[in-house]
């Protein structure tokens, strides 16, 4: 049992690191030589961990090789245009001023069911709507609708506004969060002061953001929300 416990670490922690090497994404953002690696390292783990009498170099040699063909097959892909196509296809436009592309729906093997249901998945329900659609090479579809149903941005409605960066996210679960505090410019110094004059401590914080329009804004482990500066206080 423990043979099986000490092999289960092992393998985990190695599949953690070969993702994380391999910089994968979401599974829905795999391109398909992506995939292929995932999948043979999934099932070359599963063989490793279903038979102990199997050694466990018979494991790790081949989950290493498929992550060095897997780091080598995008850096040849980074660097040819022709490769990449052949390997991860291209994008294609299914829908062009407003009309369907029939061909490349039956290329691609697409159904409406399937056109239909992506438009759902962005809030769009009418098919006259659309202007504009592409299917990426992870399969994903994306959509441009029309003007008229498009909603108006500021520039459309000459709205003149700062360009701000999101809100920081400086605390969280009572701990100073290093690497947003460095974009933020100050120090933990800062926030530390910053509560001591609310009254609080850093363990009492569970969210504590700060941006230059919005200001800071707190939410305690007791729930209260606290908003301190900022167009919104």
């Amino acid at each position: 049992m423990l043979i099986v416990i000490l092999r289960s670490v092992l393998l985990y922690m190695l599949i953690v690191i070969s993702l994380r090497l391999m910089g994968k994404k979401q599974l829905a953002q795999l391109q398909p030589s992506e995939l292929v690696s995932t999948i043979l390292i999934s099932n070359i783990a599963t063989l490793s961990l279903e038979d102990s009498t199997v050694p466990m170099m018979y494991g790790i040699i081949p989950i290493l090789m498929i992550v060095c063909l897997d780091v080598f097959m995008s850096f040849i892909m980074l660097k040819s245009t022709k490769i990449r196509r052949i390997v991860t296809g291209t994008p294609q436009i299914i829908i062009c001023n407003g009309i369907i592309d029939r061909q490349v729906m039956k290329h691609l093997r697409y159904s409406i069911d399937e056109l239909m249901e992506a438009m759902r998945e962005c809030m769009i329900f009418d098919i006259s709507q659309v202007q504009y659609a592409i299917v990426e090479t992870t399969g994903k579809i994306n959509f441009y609708q029309k003007s008229k149903y498009r909603t108006p941005e500021n520039g459309d409605l000459n709205i003149s506004l700062t360009n701000c960066n999101p809100p920081y996210l400086l605390v969280k679960d009572g701990e100073i969060n290093y690497p947003e505090l460095k974009m933020w410019g100050k120090t933990d110094k800062d926030i530390l002061r910053l509560l001591e004059e609310r009254g609080f401590k850093l363990r009492d914080i569970f969210i504590l953001t700060d941006s230059p329009d919005k200001g800071t804004f707190i939410v305690t482990k007791k729930g209260e929300n606290i908003r301190i500066g900022g167009k919104e206080n």
